[in-house]
């Protein structure tokens, strides 16, 4: 994942910055790809600063304006490598003005290349020759951004003298040199632009000042400076994002601790659908301590207001557990508000695909285990979170959450021993997953089991027709007493379990606490259909405390997914 992708989606790439532009920038004129034999006799001279032999070809009548395989001529040569006598004479031979501005195959002028080598005395010749000060290479860079570039102050100074604009764009992406300066920390030739009246807010093509520059690659003293000088510490790029926003996505500590204490605004929302903020990026990208000074002073109604996206979904995206942990130890609720943007109901849904920590975080901060988490715990194979949350409470499925769960049941069906027992104990209807799907995806001994929780011969019409059908494919062998009526002892069973309560089922203590013989709580709890199917008993001890930071253990098939 690219976090500094220029136009990529909120939270899946985290927008407004731009880490490839100064790269790309960075060594641009690069001129070391030449041939000795493409140049011309008068090119090697002037590259060597041979002037007698540069003296003795030019008024032999050698040209001096034969370009090499890279469209260089003598003057570049000159004014590459310092050699001043022969810019001087390359200069007085040329036959035109227009000698001293001749392009290289780059769109390369001879100044570009003395600013950008720091080539003072060149510098000056070419600008006191005539020279354009302001002049573009085809990438639209010119030579004050090249000497600023290369830290050469000098020139800079000398090219500002001769009327070289200090504003406006000095390379192709609308950079300037100001913008070039804060990148490169170059704290002393920042100061001397903006002295000279550099526009402190000059903008490139995307909308990106000097000052968010500073924030972003965390150029703490450059960052300080244009504070001083009175930039605007909240300026939004086109993309919306703020200096607070990228040195916080960034990591930069010191530069998002000056520019809090200066005023930035930590509830500027970054991005046109307004949710997201700083806040928002610390805890994506797991900056804990820039998330420590951005919880006092961010607004919590982005934890809670329907249409924001609490900060809790940024950090469980990334599966940062600390940083999460440090959002709800710090207030923020494990029960945020739904999040369209992630197409999650609840944090919890959204921890699925993260692993157990981060679900293990959420129950400890007490979320609310919801009806249809049951489903996801059989979507991701997490059959012994299943059970735990059944042990927790949670409500059985209703009927608008019973479709959903009943996909989830179908691709789990060849598990039913891991969650299937669980389930129908805690009082589920086992009628809800006779239907045509789940009947014919699962093996005998699973339709057996679920069969054992009902009054077989007084099933509705539908159902009986379903498995009159799985039947007839023999591909199902039901257990022989089903063609007979329940005993009285099983119809006891069903009707004694029908007047407790689901939250009295979900646990065998109620159960143990019936002022009837333990053999027949023992029956109540089904613990002879358990036998008979080598279901473990131990799935109904389910009075203990959970502890901290143990999970429910993992069945096999939680593991194999898990590596996966």
């Amino acid at each position: 994942m690219d976090f500094s992708s220029r136009g990529s989606r909120p939270l899946v790439n985290i927008r407004g910055s731009r880490s490839a532009l100064p790269e790309e920038t960075k060594g641009r004129m690069d001129f070391t790809e030449a041939y000795s034999d493409r140049c011309s006799a008068v090119g090697l001279a002037a590259r060597k600063g041979n002037i007698k032999l540069l003296k003795k070809l030019i008024k032999k009548g050698y040209s001096i304006d034969v370009p090499d395989n890279r469209g260089w001529m003598a003057i570049h040569e000159a004014a590459f490598q310092n050699t001043n006598e022969c810019l001087k004479l390359l200069i007085q031979a040329a036959s035109s003005a227009n000698y001293i501005r001749s392009k290289t195959f780059e769109g390369t002028c001879p100044l570009h290349l003395s600013a950008s080598r720091g080539n003072l005395e060149c510098t000056a010749i070419l600008l006191e020759s005539g020279a354009d000060p302001n002049e573009v290479t085809n990438d639209a860079t010119t030579p004050l951004f090249l000497a600023v570039e290369n830290e050469h102050t000098n020139v800079i100074k000398l090219l500002l003298q001769h009327g070289a604009n200090l504003n406006g764009s000095h390379c192709w992406s609308e950079w300037n040199s100001l913008h070039q300066a804060a990148f490169q920390n170059y704290s002393e030739i920042l100061k001397l632009l903006l002295d000279e009246g550099a526009n402190k807010e000059s903008v490139d093509d995307f909308g990106i000042t000097p000052l968010f520059i500073a924030a972003q690659y965390g150029k703490l003293e450059c960052l300080r400076i244009l504070i001083s000088y009175g930039a605007n510490i909240n300026c939004q790029a086109k993309d919306q994002a703020t200096p607070l926003f990228i040195a916080a996505q960034e990591g930069n500590d010191k530069c998002v601790e000056l520019l809090l204490a200066e005023g930035a605004n930590p509830n500027l929302y970054c991005n046109e659908e307004e949710w997201q903020l700083p806040i928002h990026a610390a805890a994506q990208m797991g900056h804990s301590n820039i998330l420590r000074m951005l919880i006092p002073v961010t607004d919590r109604v982005c934890g809670s207001a329907e249409g924001k996206v609490s900060p809790v979904y940024s950090a469980i995206y990334s599966g940062q557990e600390i940083c999460l942990e440090l959002l709800l130890k710090e207030g923020y609720s494990p029960d945020a508000q739904s999040c369209p943007v992630f197409g999650c109901k609840s944090p919890m849904s959204l921890a699925f695909q993260k692993g157990s920590e981060i679900i293990l975080i959420l129950l400890k901060y007490g979320i609310k285990i919801l009806e249809i988490d049951l489903g996801l715990c059989l979507l991701h194979r997490r059959y012994g979170l299943f059970r735990h949350f059944l042990k927790k409470d949670c409500k059985l499925l209703c009927q608008q959450h019973l479709a959903e769960f009943s996909k989830y049941a179908v691709s789990a069906g060849h598990d039913y021993r891991e969650w299937l027992p669980s389930l129908l104990l805690a009082g589920f209807n086992p009628v809800n997953l006779l239907f045509h799907d789940w009947v014919f995806s699962v093996s005998s001994d699973a339709l057996n089991f679920l069969l054992e929780f009902t009054n077989w011969k007084r099933l509705p019409w539908n159902v009986e027709q379903v498995l009159s059908s799985r039947k007839a494919t023999s591909m199902w062998m039901p257990c022989a007493y089903f063609e007979h009526i329940p005993s009285l002892s099983h119809l006891c069973r069903l009707e004694i379990r029908s007047l407790l309560t689901s939250v009295c089922l979900q646990s065998d203590q109620h159960i143990r606490q019936l002022p009837i013989p333990t053999c027949l709580q023992d029956f109540l709890l089904y613990l002879d259909v358990l036998r008979t199917y080598s279901i473990s008993e131990s799935w109904l001890k389910v009075g203990e405390d959970y502890e901290e930071r143990t999970l429910p253990s993992c069945s096999n098939s939680e593991h194999k997914e898990e590596t996966k």
